[in-house]
């Protein structure tokens, strides 16, 4: 007679390997899994169809674009007709911007908050899981596959955007449209909307409480970053000395460069810029703004701008604040889930 020692119906330590599975999730991970499945699944099957969707969109306009004639595109720039491809670039980014919106409010806000609004962390961390462990594999897992996506999403936007993103003023880089979902932007905003969610759902321990809160601060932070996006960058002026009568042209701007300010300066012998309303109300006569002008000894145009070239460094700094913030944020978490998390 013997004694039972194991589950017949389950598989002795190796035996795994040899019937040819693979590693299965255990301990925390499978309970994150189980807990949240439906929303990583979701997100799995979103990012997949946003890229076969990207990828036939993008075969459409590089076919429109190879059946051009040399008469109807001029080099380095895009027939009128091409307006239609533009909206749809446009308009794809604009829905690419809402995934830190859903990964703040769907992933982050209910992740501790349903936990301790349903007691299932007491009843974990009462079991042999340290509450850091627990923690830890609770913002790991979606971290990681909100990372994943948000990569795999801006690699095939940027690979879709870059043949024409400096051949229209409609695909302007500088837009949050194409700085926010291209580069490492994308996995940098998601994540500190993610961490965010984290934060105020363990203070709050209500769901539903967590998530509208998160929402109003996700919007707020979109707010202040798309007003001091472009501070990241270094404005450059180019300017002209051929005068600014009749004829005169402004300073032609390089391939990609998006003019910043409001508009172009009068520029001085000495070297010094005056605002294009110098003068302006001095007689309705232009011959007497000629000579105003030329009494300020203004010899041309300066006009201010950001080359596409410090898109990446720009991306790279913004990213790096905001990873700053998610790794503050986190640690936040951690801490005072050992004082007081129950």
């Amino acid at each position: 007679m013997t004694t039972l020692t194991r589950d017949p119906a389950r598989p002795a330590p190796g035996e795994r390997a040899r019937n040819g599975r693979g590693p299965r999730l255990s301990g925390p991970a499978w309970l994150v899994w189980r807990q949240h499945r439906a929303a990583f699944w979701t997100l799995i099957a979103l990012t997949l169809l946003c890229v076969v969707v990207m990828v036939l969109l993008r075969g459409q306009m590089m076919d429109y674009l190879d059946t051009l004639s040399s008469s109807r595109r001029k080099p380095g720039s895009l027939p009128p007709d091409f307006e239609k491809y533009s909206y749809r670039l446009a308009d794809f980014g604009g829905y690419l911007g809402y995934l830190p919106v859903l990964a703040g409010v769907f992933l982050g806000a209910p992740l501790i908050a349903g936990d301790l609004e349903t007691g299932t962390a007491k009843l974990v961390t009462s079991q042999s899981v340290s509450r850091r462990r627990w923690l830890t594999t609770k913002l790991a897992m979606p971290a990681v596959l909100i990372a994943l996506s948000a990569a795999v999403l801006a690699a095939v936007f940027s690979w879709w955007w870059h043949p024409v993103k400096t051949l229209t003023e409609q695909l302007e880089w500088t837009s949050g449209i194409f700085f926010d979902v291209t580069g490492v932007m994308p996995v940098a905003y998601a994540l500190l909307t993610f961490s965010v969610g984290a934060a105020v759902g363990m203070l709050l321990r209500r769901t539903l409480v967590s998530m509208v809160v998160t929402l109003g601060i996700v919007v707020a932070v979109g707010v202040v970053w798309d007003r001091f996006r472009l501070d990241l960058g270094h404005v450059l002026s180019v300017s002209t000395s051929k005068g600014v009568g009749p004829g005169a042209r402004l300073p032609k701007l390089p391939a990609g460069a998006v003019q910043q300010g409001q508009g172009a300066h009068f520029l001085t012998s000495s070297g010094d810029r005056l605002d294009w309303t110098t003068c302006l109300g001095t007689s309705d006569d232009s011959n007497a703004r000629t000579a105003c002008l030329e009494s300020k000894h203004v010899i041309g145009w300066s006009v201010d701008y950001l080359p596409i070239s410090q898109m990446h460094t720009m991306q790279w700094l913004g990213a790096g604040i905001m990873l700053a913030v998610s790794a503050a944020l986190v640690t936040f978490i951690i801490l005072r889930a050992r004082k007081r998390l129950l």
